[in-house]
């Protein structure tokens, strides 16, 4: 809009609907975590708490929006211009904004928050006259079931905010909000939109990788840092270290050794190891990106037969979720190009897989010291700062 913007205006869903103390809690720290996406993408602004609303101030809105819309949390946000909180201002701003109206039906919605006595006007009042005002300038027809164009308006008690973009957010809760999980990180499709998940739910995260040596390769490995870069993007002020768990040995030998139950027996050395990861840095749960019945490992029996390897809880995002919804949302959330090298665990697949295992049939067939090996890999991880990393690499594109 021809208006100039100086305010992008956040909003949330879920977290209005707390106790005053834990809606204090997490409205703090999602404003953290928006000033930490701006300083992060070197965005000048400051973020101001109001009640059900935050505000970016700032001389870069477009950039600002985006930095607000990366935040888990904000359900929407518009770059907006600040009016003082009356009639003839807000119609004066509307009237500047309909000067570039691109065409089309219109319609104007408003918003009144405070005291009844606060404005001597109600948010009818602001619509009706919007209305009024932006019909005769652009000549346009209002249509309030379905407009092309929607010029709102959010009037407060010390003034009055007037956008016509509102752009969706990731909503959930803000990132930090509920502990840490750790996140078994194969630089698939899946895994990533997994891990983003379990952010938007409020969780940081703790990924795991395990290098699958001769069967994965470098291709494989470098995968999962660059979508494990992607995903630290959206959390700039919490800790991202990636473990890469040397595990190639052991993969050979359980390829050689077992038969049909092979890929079972690896995905429990993987919650295993993860399981090791999250005692270390103090993460209360495992998250994968497993759907049901995508994989012969990801059948119920199958899934099944691999939690009892563990005692943390194992939280599958994906569970329901089909594979072209999944491979949207990686599309959405930037880690699809990325997760599209080709997949070096297919070599470990045996040609004829269970999919319908007992636990008893797999544990006989796998080595007895199974899990203390598991274990001693996990000690021996490799950490990787996926923030020094995205420091020392170039731009990613449509990103930073």
């Amino acid at each position: 809009m021809s208006l100039e913007a100086d305010t992008v205006l956040c909003r949330y869903g879920e977290i209005g609907l707390k106790s005053t103390k834990v809606r204090t809690d997490m409205e703090r720290r999602l404003r953290d975590n928006i000033e930490a996406l701006l300083s992060d993408r070197g965005v000048d602004g400051t973020v101001e708490r109001r009640w059900s609303r935050l505000l970016v101030h700032t001389d870069e809105p477009d950039a600002a929006l985006d930095a607000a819309t990366d935040a888990f949390g904000v359900v929407s946000a518009s770059p907006a211009a600040t009016r003082p909180p009356t009639l003839d201002a807000i119609r004066g701003a509307l009237r500047e904004a309909a000067e570039s109206h691109p065409g089309g039906s219109f319609a104007v919605r408003a918003r009144r928050a405070g005291p009844k006595d606060a404005h001597p006007f109600a948010s009818g009042d602001i619509e009706r006259e919007g209305g009024r005002v932006v019909g005769e300038v652009s000549g346009a027809p209002v249509d309030l079931d379905d407009p092309d164009v929607t010029y709102g308006v959010d009037c407060r008690k010390e003034e009055a905010f007037v956008f016509t973009e509102t752009r969706p957010g990731p909503g959930g809760l803000p990132l930090g909000s509920q502990g840490t999980a750790v996140v078994l990180l194969s630089g698939g499709i899946d895994s990533p939109v997994a891990a983003w998940e379990a952010m938007k739910r409020g969780c940081t995260i703790a990924p795991v990788y395990v290098d699958l040596g001769d069967y994965g390769g470098p291709d494989h490995r470098a995968r999962a840092v660059s979508v494990g870069c992607r995903l630290a993007r959206y959390a700039p002020n919490y800790d991202a270290v990636l473990r890469v768990v040397p595990a190639g040995d052991l993969v050979g030998e359980l390829a050689a050794e077992i038969g049909h139950t092979r890929m079972l027996s690896l995905r429990r050395v993987m919650l295993r190891t993860a399981e090791e990861v999250a005692r270390e840095v103090g993460a209360h749960s495992i998250v994968t990106g497993e759907s049901l019945g995508q994989k012969s490992s990801q059948t119920g029996p199958n899934l099944a037969v691999t939690d009892a390897a563990v005692t943390l809880p194992v939280h599958r995002p994906l569970l329901t979720r089909d594979k072209t919804d999944i491979t949207d949302a990686a599309r959405r959330i930037g880690t699809f190009d990325d997760s599209t090298l080709p997949v070096g665990c297919e070599r470990v697949a045996p040609t004829h897989p269970e999919t319908n295992a007992t636990l008893s049939a797999v544990e006989a067939a796998e080595p007895a010291d199974l899990f203390e090996r598991a274990a001693a890999l996990a000690a021996e991880a490799e950490t990787v700062d996926l923030h020094e990393l995205r420091r020392q690499s170039a731009p990613i594109a449509g990103g930073e």
